[in-house]
């Protein structure tokens, strides 16, 4: 009996997955435990596994294409079993990415009354296609016409990887003038078409002359368009409505760097004897600021419209550079954690973030209560970062460096100084309460000691 293979979902807000690749092709024999396709979400990425042996008789959605959750995605069975009553089925929540019609284009019609955007007027009825929610919203934004694309999905669906290629191509004209320009080498008029309707014939002109090895606008040099990765949409989202939607105001203070140092020095030197745990710098800190919030659980909350909502675990964010983009994992009850414990689960969570096998349940901003953002390895000595809405406050973490000070026997030298960056929004946290939450993390770290290995 044919089994219908599912998109997983991958975390309770996760609605829909990028497929982003295929390892088996339809009509290859397959066995239980064989990977059939890689799929992604927001930021982490996973891969799917064969339930039975069988046949792989269809493949309902190819590479690229933006999946919902619990929707069937492949069906594995026996040479000549019925696929149709799995196809577009086994999605409790399709209403909410229902397809939506449009019509498709006839190539004689030059010019047409232009309907609403990301659509085709009812005059092109030649042909009926469909057209996915997140091209559509694409298409609409970018005032795309449909007309001109041929669906790449399944059925001759359009999908967003249609529309991105539109946009790179700059399809935002008639049929008609698209066969002429392609025929007689014409172009569009100078300036960007992006705001505007489309062009027709009568639009075209003749080519501007550009200097050998360049393209794109004349002067302009040569230059490379890529498209935004899912990833990259998501970052630019997130920090654009981070700084619309709150009141940001960033602290600077340094502290006393010589008590952690000297914990480090203690750590490599018991790790030569056999001590298990590398504790980094990083580590060190993210100890002082769970002790801090703590302290002062005003900066351990989230902003929420009304209400503010203070939290009396530690649910610890971390920023952490993979290659994939930023992604920022929480570590739930960091406050239970001794220094050797939050460094190994700190640990822990980075790798699985880097490796794409992270939670998406923890990516989200809502899973930490406070997060911190370490430039400190890139020798950064001063910046701005931006927090995580809903939370009320983020830690800019910077470079060690030497500043004059008086020494412990009151000579006068050299002490290394770690710079501390409090970002926090002041519709939460007023300026002296922040202040002191920061002065309260700069104790912390110049407090550390043996006693805490």
């Amino acid at each position: 009996m044919a089994l219908a293979v599912i998109m997983p979902r991958q975390g309770q807000s996760v609605e829909s997955c990028i497929l982003t690749e295929w390892y088996k092709a339809e009509g290859e024999q397959v066995s239980k435990g064989d990977l059939l396709f890689a799929y992604e979400t927001d930021k982490a990425a996973f891969e799917e596994e064969a339930p039975v042996d069988g046949l792989l008789l269809a493949r309902f959605f190819v590479e690229g294409d933006e999946v919902p959750v619990l929707q069937n995605v492949a069906v594995i069975g026996v040479e000549g079993e019925s696929v149709e009553e799995f196809r577009l089925r086994g999605n409790p929540d399709l209403s909410k990415n229902e397809e939506v019609e449009i019509k498709g284009a006839p190539e004689e019609i030059e010019a047409v009354t232009p309907g609403p955007l990301g659509t085709v007027s009812d005059s092109q009825s030649k042909g009926r296609t469909t057209i996915s929610p997140r091209a559509r919203k694409l298409a609409c934004k970018k005032r795309v016409v449909l007309d001109a694309i041929h669906g790449s999905g399944p059925g001759g669906r359009i999908i967003e990887r249609d529309v991105l290629e539109a946009i790179r191509q700059g399809k935002r004209l008639t049929p008609l003038a698209q066969k002429k320009m392609e025929a007689e080498g014409l172009t569009v008029p100078a300036g960007s078409n992006e705001d505007c309707g489309r062009y027709k014939t009568g639009d075209l002109v003749e080519p501007a002359p550009s200097a050998a090895g360049t393209t794109g606008l004349e002067g302009t040099g040569s230059y490379t368009d890529t498209p935004l990765s899912n990833i990259r949409k998501i970052i630019a989202g997130a920090m654009l409505r981070s700084l619309q939607n709150s009141a940001q105001l960033t602290h600077h203070l340094s502290a006393n760097a010589s008590p952690m140092l000297e914990l480090r020095r203690q750590v490599k030197a018991r790790q030569k004897e056999g001590y298990a745990h590398n504790i980094t710098l990083n580590d060190m800190v993210c100890f002082a600021v769970v002790r801090s919030l703590l302290l002062h659980p005003g900066a351990n909350a989230h902003f929420l419209d009304n209400n503010i909502r203070q939290f009396s675990q530690v649910n610890l964010g971390l920023a952490v550079d993979t290659d994939r983009g930023l992604m920022v994992p929480s570590l739930l009850n960091a406050d239970r954690l001794s220094l050797p414990g939050l460094s190994l689960s700190l640990k822990e969570m980075a790798d699985k973030s880097k490796q794409g096998s992270i939670s998406p349940d923890l990516l989200v901003p809502e899973a930490a209560s406070f997060t911190v953002s370490n430039l400190g390895n890139y020798g950064v000595e001063m910046f701005t970062p931006v927090i995580n809405l809903p939370q009320v406050a983020i830690l800019g973490v910077n470079t060690i460096v030497l500043r004059p000070a008086v020494l412990p026997d009151g000579n006068f030298g050299f002490q290394p100084f770690m710079g501390l960056s409090l970002t926090y929004d002041h519709r939460a946290l007023d300026g002296g309460p922040a202040t002191l939450f920061l002065a309260e993390i700069k104790k912390q770290i110049e407090s550390l000691s043996t006693d805490l290995l």
